[in-house]
């Protein structure tokens, strides 16, 4: 039978299996590389840094990472930077053409987009990630973020959505992005915030039965959002206890609603130094040397300037200079393999990193704790 000409045109599709996949693999700790499309990545200061965001640097970077075997690159979706001393993540790369021009440049780490769903229509968002997917060779996913920046959403002439709202749009975004991955032919689709006659995509994405997912949601919202929809959650909490309690609760909510597995990753950074002393000197001269206003800016945009955060405001603006709000993970090679290795034992079964200094230190990652990670049988 001779098949129509939009369908000889998808051979291949659906002939990678996201279970084999990257972020997808049995590794005890999977590790990813974040924020590095962004000026500044995860750290708002001026602590001296090489680090630029530059296209050469970006993919020498990446390559890095698919070389010493990370799982996947994660990027921050920025439209502005946050003022203050530094403008904080204000130079940044748009993440699909990112993922894009990154896919083609690596071999085997898979790349990830983030999209802010409002910013970009469904069609459109399954288009591109279909595109990517295919330039990847099925190594694609992406990070599906609500868009938590009122600034940012007003910079497209929209009204920032009540929190809950947020999460009801995007998994209709969601829903109908699946639609066009997995539908063949034409179809209408008819929600609350998208209505659209006589939809088609070609062609499907290389991986099947999609590309993989990533939220970072942790409200009862969020938490719903990712349990029914996402293969990795991705969160910040500043306890192992948090965590775990976080971890437990998902995977329940996933399996028991949904019938479902999640991974829960959590974000970090790193600074690893030869010594002790040098660690956490460094560490401190970043919150010394950090921006201070712009960390204001950040933490009245979440909402996390109200009266039940006074006496913590201090504590949480270092959190921000110093990791975007992650979790800080400072200390001698064995010393940060040791923090590994309490974050898995937490319910953590990865954590996507940032570097003052992406490139050098990530080199030391390599040579340094790499090798302990495998001792402590959290990577082979």
């Amino acid at each position: 039978m001779t098949l129509p000409m939009h369908r000889q045109d998808t051979f291949g599709v659906g002939s990678v299996d996201i279970a084999s996949t990257p972020i997808m693999n049995d590794q005890k700790m999977k590790l990813g590389l974040f924020a590095f499309n962004c000026s500044g990545g995860m750290v708002m200061s001026n602590a001296p840094t090489t680090f630029r965001v530059t296209w050469e640097q970006q993919k020498k970077i990446a390559q890095l990472a698919d070389r010493i075997g990370f799982e996947a690159i994660v990027p921050v979706a920025r439209w502005r930077g946050f003022g203050g001393d530094t403008n904080f993540n204000g130079v940044c790369y748009e993440t699909f053409t990112w993922a894009a021009g990154l896919a083609e440049a690596t071999e085997r780490i898979q790349v990830f987009t983030t999209s802010h769903v409002p910013t970009v229509h469904p069609i459109a968002g399954a288009k591109m990630a279909t595109t990517i997917d295919h330039i990847s060779g099925g190594r694609y996913g992406i990070n599906v973020v609500m868009g938590w920046f009122p600034p940012e959403m007003e910079m497209f002439g929209g009204k920032q959505l009540d929190h809950d709202d947020r999460y009801a749009y995007g998994g209709e975004w969601l829903d109908f992005v699946q639609e066009l991955w997995a539908k063949d032919g034409e179809f209408d689709f008819d929600g609350k915030f998208f209505q659209a006659k006589g939809v088609e995509s070609y062609p499907k994405p290389l991986c099947g039965p999609r590309p993989a997912l990533i939220n970072a949601g942790t409200s009862p919202a969020g938490l719903e959002f990712s349990a029914k929809y996402v293969d990795v959650n991705l969160t910040a909490l500043d306890s192992l206890e948090s965590m775990k309690e976080h971890s437990d609760k998902i995977k329940a909510r996933a399996r028991d609603a949904y019938g479902r597995k999640i991974q829960v990753m959590t974000y970090a950074l790193v600074v690893c130094r030869d010594t002790e002393e040098q660690a956490k000197a460094d560490h401190q001269r970043i919150i010394d040397e950090g921006d201070w206003n712009g960390a204001r800016n950040v933490m009245s945009a979440l909402g996390m300037q109200s009266q039940s955060f006074a006496s913590q405001i201090e504590k949480f603006q270092e959190r921000f200079i110093a990791g975007w709000g992650g979790i800080n993970i400072v200390g001698t090679p064995e010393q940060v393999a040791g923090q590994f290795q309490e974050l898995s034992e937490a319910g953590m079964d990865g954590a996507i990193l940032g570097f003052l200094d992406y490139e050098p230190e990530l080199q030391h990652f390599n040579e340094t704790v790499m090798p302990l990670l495998r001792e402590r049988g959290l990577r082979y």
